[in-house]
């Protein structure tokens, strides 16, 4: 009998990807609002006062985008989540014992900051190092663990209310540090190190491959420095920053918009959750399509579909709107997200991949720090999301336009100008 080829280690990196962003993603981001919604009843504070702590989250990702990405880069993957989780789980311990607006943003921060060193940028930025033809699809793959995440939204609801927020913060936190190292020990940072190709692919394989498919496997990795002149970088960030606004906004004021029109904090995870099963599907549909499609007009596509989610959930605020949004958004933001990703991998490539993700953050964070807060002064205002779900809405049209202008750059030494 014929031995089987060894399943590609690039595929294991896809699950773990998988596990880590499920645990890490769901309480930063998919669940935040229970938080939010449970330190609003406990200490009285407003909306506008804990949307501060995000929007200040996101400087702290522009000051540190580009300091993780360089750190990634040169130390790996495998260190950078190693550092990231623990400093995570330090940061959901000292969560659970706030009992100050100090300590609540102090807290805050150092939980971000542990998800941005060892969360999504190291494992998407390992995946990009194993796979070049697959590239999207592993990528789209492995985010299914951001949205698989959101199905547990209801149990974290669930743990909030019958346990309390402290007790559930202080679990995730000790979660954390003790998966840290084993979560860090079974990632590699790159397939050269360990006598392999992208895509597992042999040496004979090559030529074959590259025949049959539109994808170079041969690809030109470009400096900071190169990727920041082109006009591809700065279509990409803006498409990227403005689709973002929606995604970071939602994160924080879904929930408690849900249950200012009636509906249980926790049925709204379940409306949670339907947007994450949705977005599943479409992460999915989104990646296999972006190896073979263009990529900027998918992108383009999705994020307009967001934008209509945006635009219900704007304008119909009863169930059936809640649930229509769900859908649409969920349709959007899984469509989009490994899209955004792969085509900084495909544009740029692979050895600085994390530095120029990272540099990019800097102008996204910085167009997503507002939004939040901005949101929740709007909200004790007029108490009503109307008009901040209205204008995310129309700033996903201008990330939809963006993106088109994003053609595929050439390298400086092999043009004599860059596109």
């Amino acid at each position: 009998m014929k031995n089987r080829k060894p399943i590609f280690y690039g595929w294991w990196l896809v699950a773990i990807t998988i596990f880590t962003m499920s645990v890490v993603i769901t309480p930063i981001f998919q669940g935040l609002g229970a938080f939010f919604v449970s330190l609003e009843r406990h200490f009285g504070w407003s909306r506008t006062i804990l949307s501060g702590a995000f929007s200040l989250s996101r400087a702290e990702g522009a000051i540190l985008g580009p300091i993780e990405g360089y750190l990634i880069d040169t130390l790996g993957s495998r260190m950078a989540v190693l550092i990231g989780l623990l400093i995570l789980g330090i940061g959901f311990v000292a969560l659970s014992y706030t009992d100050s607006i100090l300590w609540f943003y102090i807290s805050f921060l150092i939980v971000f900051a542990g998800a941005g060193i060892g969360g999504f940028m190291p494992l998407i930025a390992a995946i990009n190092n194993w796979f070049i033809r697959k590239r999207t699809t592993a990528m789209a793959i492995g985010m299914t663990g951001i949205n698989l995440g959101g199905l547990l939204v209801p149990l974290l609801t669930f743990s909030i209310v019958s346990l309390g927020w402290r007790s559930t913060s202080l679990v995730i936190g000790i979660g954390a540090l003790i998966l840290a190292i084993p979560i860090s020990s079974a990632i590699r940072n790159r397939p050269e190190e360990y006598g392999s190709k992208p895509d597992g692919i042999d040496e004979h394989e090559i030529n074959e491959i590259e025949s049959e498919s539109p994808i170079n496997l041969d690809e030109i990795d470009f400096t900071v420095k190169e990727a920041l002149r082109t006009k591809a970088f700065w279509a990409i960030t803006a498409a990227h920053g403005f689709s973002a606004v929606s995604a970071v906004t939602i994160s924080v004021h879904i929930i408690p918009a849900l249950t200012d029109i009636g509906i249980s904090l926790q049925f709204s995870g379940v409306i949670v959750s339907i947007y994450t099963v949705v977005g599943v599907i479409f992460q999915l549909l989104g990646g296999y399509a972006g190896d073979k499609l263009s990529k900027t007009r998918l992108i383009a596509f999705f994020v307009t579909i967001q934008a209509l989610g945006m635009f219900v959930v704007a304008t119909v605020p009863n169930m059936s709107g809640a649930i229509l949004f769900a859908v649409l958004y969920g349709a959007g933001f899984g469509g989009r997200i490994p899209l955004l990703t792969s085509i900084r991998g495909e544009y740029f490539g692979r050895k600085n991949f994390a530095t120029i993700f990272g540099v990019s953050q800097v102008p996204m964070n910085l167009a997503t720090m507002f939004a939040p807060i901005a949101a929740g002064y709007i909200f004790d205002v007029q108490g009503s999301y109307f008009i901040p779900f209205l204008g995310l809405s129309i700033l996903n049209m201008l990330g939809a336009f963006s993106i088109l202008l994003a053609q595929k750059p050439s390298h400086p030494n092999n043009a004599t100008h860059i596109t």
